[in-house]
């Protein structure tokens, strides 16, 4: 009878080629796109991933001011900071930051979907986040990456 090789294979980041993709936002729903982004840049779309490596790919967010949300989750929901300062506690409201911000709010959305740590650190800087239709990052040839 032959030995059978049962070790596990582990990637490492620097065997993984990155892609870069675009999202666009229009009309989508804010939680089911910053899990779809947290996806894509955590790397679990892919068959080698590796829970300690960085595997995932770049992603570039369009039409950010355009994303939704559902109920009355606009007027309700809240963004707490806080200064370090006694009585520095900030909350801002949904609607003034989609309004002036609108980067923000998906960006705040996917950074709680990703570990916090030193690689979730690492991760989020692969996000790019835009207000409009236009990004800089043509040169790296994003695929359009649909979903429902």
């Amino acid at each position: 009878m032959a030995m059978v090789d049962k070790s596990t294979t582990f990637f490492r980041d620097t065997d993984m080629p990155q892609k870069w993709y675009v999202v666009d936002a229009n009309g989508k729903t804010l939680g089911r796109v910053a899990s779809h982004v947290a996806r894509l840049l955590r790397g679990k779309h892919k068959p080698q991933f590796t829970p300690n490596s960085d595997m995932g790919d770049f992603v570039v967010v369009i039409n950010a001011e355009k994303v939704q949300v559902t109920g009355k989750r606009a007027e309700l929901k809240e963004y707490f900071h806080y200064t370090g300062y006694p009585g520095g506690d900030i909350f801002q409201q949904f609607k003034d930051v989609i309004k002036n911000h609108p980067e923000r709010v998906i960006e705040h959305a996917v950074k709680g979907m990703i570990p916090h740590t030193k690689l979730g650190r690492r991760i989020i800087k692969k996000l790019k986040v835009y207000a409009g239709t236009q990004h800089p990052h043509a040169a790296q040839k994003p695929v359009v990456i649909e979903f429902n």
